[in-house]
């Protein structure tokens, strides 16, 4: 009775171990290795240009250069996900399901960082759809883009402006603003914050020469004598 009974158990383990090779075959023999490695590289590759592209061309006042690490994280798992589901409707719908309890408890700051997030998934989804030619030549127009467009804002001494003002300074946005304007070759208000003691304002300004900085610098400190500012770039 007890080998009767082992040999049935027997068969069944075997049973389980080949419907388990058939998986694991069936799967090898829909995805190439070889290609996704070439698709991981690319991916890979394609987010670190839009990451040094974002970090010298982007306007954002956040740390631009550590937002910029998570982009071929981004990308890649974005391009793992289509790669696994582009051949199963039951796992499309399964990720679609998963997806759904998904919630983002980080805001977007700036319009700016969702536009170079979504740069980066569409990478993921082209080269995990195989879609890597066209992929690749969206992406480097893309990027010519940006470049084209910041080309003249790349040229100025472009930076980040904060001034702060003690005390009650109700029409010291608008005198500081006309002072910037005529000294400044592009001016860009990003943020107000106004307190019953305090006054923070921040431009992203540009200056055509180390002259008009010194300029403006001279024409707000003989407005406002208590005036404190900083000039930098937060990348």
């Amino acid at each position: 009775m007890l080998p009767l009974q082992f040999n049935y158990r027997e068969a069944q383990i075997m049973k389980e171990l080949d419907a388990l090779r058939d998986l694991f075959s069936v799967q090898l023999q829909d995805i190439n290795v070889l290609f996704f490695l070439l698709q991981m590289i690319l991916t890979s590759l394609l987010c670190l240009v839009i990451a040094q592209v974002y970090i010298r061309y982007g306007h954002s006042l956040s740390n631009r250069r550590t937002l910029s690490r998570s982009f071929v994280l981004i990308g890649l798992t974005t391009m793992i996900i289509i790669t696994i589901v582009k051949s199963s409707l039951a796992l499309s719908l399964g990720l679609v399901g998963a997806l759904s309890i998904v919630r983002f408890r980080t805001a977007i700051k700036e319009p700016e960082e969702l536009a170079y997030f979504f740069m980066v998934i569409a990478i993921g989804l082209g080269v995990g759809a195989g879609q890597m030619l066209v992929t690749l030549i969206g992406a480097a127009g893309l990027c010519l883009l940006i470049i084209l467009a910041h080309r003249n804002k790349a040229q100025d001494i472009s930076q980040n402006l904060i001034i702060s003002l003690e005390g009650d300074q109700q029409d010291a946005l608008g005198k500081i603003t006309s002072i910037l304007e005529s000294s400044s070759s592009q001016l860009e208000l990003r943020r107000v914050e106004e307190a019953p003691e305090r006054t923070e304002i921040v431009y992203s300004v540009g200056f055509r020469s180390l002259d008009q900085l010194v300029e403006a610098k001279s024409k707000l400190r003989e407005a406002y004598p208590g005036l404190s500012f900083s000039f930098l770039e937060m990348i």
